[in-house]
């Protein structure tokens, strides 16, 4: 389970303060697929990021119980002066896993060649994608947090990616943003819509996307 406890979580800009969770209390629980949903700049994408620990509220606590990757496909965390090698390595120690079974499975997925062995500064963002994609395939999690999947690659790479992603999923659950409500009704159970500093559950995917589209009238 993943549980916000009083969560608050605000920008300070030149003039105000940008909301995005005002003493939020909501579960996600284990079994289910969540799709969060919300007009743009509500704080989809940044909701994500704190589950995944990568920034901390304001304010509250975020409780987890089960292993929560980073935002699918997120290359932020990747050291630009270490090789693309030297960074699988790094994540793999840092999540307890086997150092050479995962890099051999990037290296193989990724299809990166000598540029495995070159620092990630030098990397297109294509290649970047490719990288964080094939880490985040390479371990296995409860939970998976998608911010909007987007395709990598040739049609050839982005059907393996498809199917890694969806042998997966068999034995996870999502959390996901999307602006295609097709992809949302397809991988997700319940929905949560974001609006106004609020995290408003729904038992229905169905539901959920039709709050977000009164949202968008």
């Amino acid at each position: 389970m993943i549980r916000f406890t009083n969560v608050s979580k605000h920008f300070k800009t030149q003039h105000n303060k940008k909301v995005i969770l005002d003493r939020a209390n909501v579960d996600f629980l284990p079994g289910y697929s969540y799709g969060l949903l919300g007009v743009n700049g509500a704080g989809k994408s940044t909701t994500l990021r704190m589950i995944s620990g990568t920034i901390l509220p304001n304010a509250g606590k975020i409780y987890k119980d089960c292993r929560v990757s980073w935002p699918l496909g997120f290359a932020g965390g990747f050291h630009a002066a270490m090789t693309g090698l030297d960074n699988l390595r790094f994540v793999a120690r840092a999540y307890g896993e086997d150092v050479r079974r995962v890099s051999r499975f990037v290296e193989e997925f990724a299809e990166l060649g000598d540029y495995i062995h070159a620092p990630v500064r030098t990397y297109s963002s294509g290649m970047l994608a490719r990288l964080a994609f094939g880490l985040s395939m390479a371990i296995e999690f409860d939970c998976y947090l998608i911010d909007e999947i987007t395709a990598v690659g040739d049609a050839r790479f982005q059907e393996r990616c498809r199917e890694a992603f969806e042998r997966r999923r068999k034995n996870a659950d999502l959390i996901m943003i999307s602006h295609g409500m097709d992809t949302i009704k397809n991988y997700c159970d319940k929905g949560m819509v974001l609006v106004d500093g609020r995290l408003i559950v729904f038992d229905q995917v169905e539901h959920a996307i039709e709050a977000y589209y009164r949202l968008n009238r």
